[in-house]
């Protein structure tokens, strides 16, 4: 792997005699997307500080791009420093100025663009964040989940290279909360920047991230993807993923991957010898564009409203499901082979097209703020799976089949 863009090493942080990191040790690589996980007060935020130089550590050294920051110049701390933007979980607006101002002021602050310029870019970020109707209110006039997205607003109308959210996505309900993390990866893909999270939202964040941090008893105890986590033997993982995680996902109600995985195997010790299984994967066709066209919200609420009709269909005949990527489902079905699988997929498509189509896309209409014409595609594709089969090699088998199943095409009038 490449050098870190930002490397800890043996970091240490006390506060009086209050230990909040012990020779901590990290990598966060340029052009990704790092979450650092913990339960509340495990020093998540602390260690953020030390990235933007807000605080430096009592011990050990912190490198950005192979250099210690403790060895830097004035001015070349201040040159990778001007490089990272930060979104504070307390937000962090200016009460006596209007949001517009409020996300303008870095830009007036640390640039020497003209006026028409920042007025640009801002009324961008503004209409980007569905700020509009709040542009010219003051942020004590706005509920929390608004002065959320205005603080995010903020953090992107520099375009930084490196970006730092604290909780960005507390005190948003199941659809704004994956909205701001779709808002997140969309940008961090778009700009290329690296963003560095700290969150409880398992497992929300792990549909962006290209690595998580583990931050249990004051150290660093993982790194690596979130399938690496899955198999992560530690303390950290009872104690912490428990009881961040839960049993399903917020949004759409289903099982976590981690639960999912647990009862399929629960279910294949069950399996009399020579019985097979079948997975069913389902997808939202270009997730990406339907947010570029039709935004955040809505993209959102057809995700969580595909992941429902889902788990209220084939729970019902006694199959389980995951939301396993940001835009894909997988679905369970034991004891199935493939030729009565297809039919209780064609049974699905049949009702979903009579019944689910309204029930998914009248929300995601709902939410659409333009006149713009928004199609949406799903695609389903099934596999057959033995006993001794590893279920991700039958996933993948089902991905490769996937067809479409329906489309729409609608718009905000409704």
């Amino acid at each position: 792997m490449e050098n870190p863009l930002i490397e800890f090493k043996e970091v240490s942080k006390r506060f009086g005699e209050r230990s909040v990191l012990e020779r901590v040790n990290l990598q966060i690589y340029e052009g990704q997307v790092t979450t650092i996980i913990g339960l509340s007060g495990s020093g998540k935020s602390v260690l953020l500080k030390h990235i933007i130089g807000l605080l430096r550590p009592d011990e050990g050294t912190i490198l950005f791009k192979g250099k210690p920051l403790s060895e830097m110049s004035k001015d070349e701390s201040a040159a990778n420093f001007a490089k990272i933007s930060y979104m504070f979980q307390d937000n962090a607006l200016f009460d006596s100025i209007t949001v517009y101002e409020n996300i303008a002021l870095p830009l007036r602050e640390t640039t020497n663009l003209s006026k028409a310029e920042i007025d640009r870019r801002v009324r961008a970020r503004i209409e980007q964040t569905e700020l509009e109707d709040a542009a010219h209110k003051y942020p004590s006039e706005l509920s929390g989940g608004m002065q959320k997205r205005a603080a995010l607003a903020r953090a992107l109308v520099t375009d930084p290279r490196i970006v730092l959210f604290d909780e960005p996505t507390t005190g948003q309900d199941p659809v704004r909360k994956n909205a701001i993390l779709g808002m997140i990866a969309q940008y961090q893909r778009k700009f290329g920047f690296t963003a560095i999270l700290v969150s409880h939202e398992i497992p929300d964040v792990y549909f962006i991230s290209n690595r998580i941090l583990a931050l249990y008893n004051r150290s660093i105890v993982f790194q690596g993807s979130s399938e690496e986590l899955e198999s992560f033997d530690h303390p950290f993982k009872n104690e912490v993923i428990r009881s961040l995680e839960g049993l399903q996902n917020e949004l759409t109600g289903l099982y976590s991957k981690r639960q999912f995985k647990v009862m399929h195997q629960a279910q294949l010790t069950q399996t009399p010898h020579g019985a097979t299984y079948c997975v069913a994967v389902f997808s939202l066709d270009d997730l990406e564009k339907i947010r570029s066209s039709a935004g955040y919200n809505p993209a959102q609420v057809a995700i969580r409203g595909l992941g429902i009709y889902i788990n209220k269909h084939f729970s019902a005949i006694g199959g389980f499901s995951t939301r396993l990527r940001n835009d894909e489902f997988v679905t369970l079905l034991p004891y199935s082979d493939l030729g009565e699988a297809e039919g209780i997929l064609a049974d699905f498509i049949k009702d979903f097209r009579e019944k689910g189509i309204h029930d998914v896309w009248n929300g995601a209409r709902r939410q659409i703020r333009s006149e713009r014409c928004v199609e949406f595609a799903i695609l389903a594709g099934i596999a057959q799976g033995q006993p001794g089969a590893e279920i991700d090699s039958v996933i993948d088998a089902a991905r490769t089949q996937q067809k479409e199943i329906a489309r729409l095409q609608c718009d905000g009038r409704g």
